[in-house]
């Protein structure tokens, strides 16, 4: 788990996601093009969200595939669920929605889980896919809607850092499946 300066959990999945893209695949670099590119863009490895890590390609086999995907997803999520993290902590439970960064990276923050969750659910309906890899993607992005919602409903930190603490837990799981499960 780790924490802003002024205890706000941050996705700790970025640390898993670079891990990922040693044992998953090479990482290609994109320029950032479009600020909310749609999940197909984010599928296809194309322009990330802003601030986002490079994406994982695709080196073959459906776990492969499904794995640099995920990957993808993860790094957006992580990218901008981290700047609303920043914005929004240092004051326990409380959260201040009228802060205009906190209302800004709560809206960028929500359209890269939106897309993130798209794309890790599709990562786990791979043809050809364990369920071991599949699962914990599927969980990380009902989990992913499940913060993208407390977000949208202005709820306290501790229900952010709870869910985004269960996201934490599943990408881990997922990752170290897609480490496990590699082609060779």
């Amino acid at each position: 788990m780790v924490r802003t300066p002024r205890g706000r959990v941050l996705p700790a999945m970025a640390a898993p996601v670079l891990a990922c893209a040693v044992l998953c695949a090479p990482v290609g670099s994109a320029e950032p093009e479009d600020p909310f590119p749609d999940p197909e863009t984010i599928a296809a490895g194309g322009a990330p969200a802003p601030g986002s890590l490079p994406a994982a390609a695709p080196i073959g086999g459906p776990v492969d595939e499904a794995c640099a995907l995920f990957a993808a997803a993860l790094n957006v999520a992580a990218a901008n669920y981290e700047e609303f993290a920043y914005a929004s902590a240092g004051n326990g439970n409380y959260v201040d929605y009228r802060d205009p960064d906190v209302a800004y990276t709560n809206v960028v923050g929500r359209t890269a889980l939106r897309q993130s969750a798209t794309a890790a659910l599709s990562a786990s309906r791979t043809p050809g896919l364990p369920p071991e890899v599949s699962d914990p993607m599927r969980s990380w992005s009902l989990r992913a809607a499940k913060l993208m919602t407390i977000m949208g409903l202005r709820r306290g930190g501790d229900s952010l850092n709870d869910t985004a603490n269960d996201l934490n837990a599943d990408a881990e799981q997922a990752l170290m499946a897609c480490a496990a499960n590699k082609a060779s």
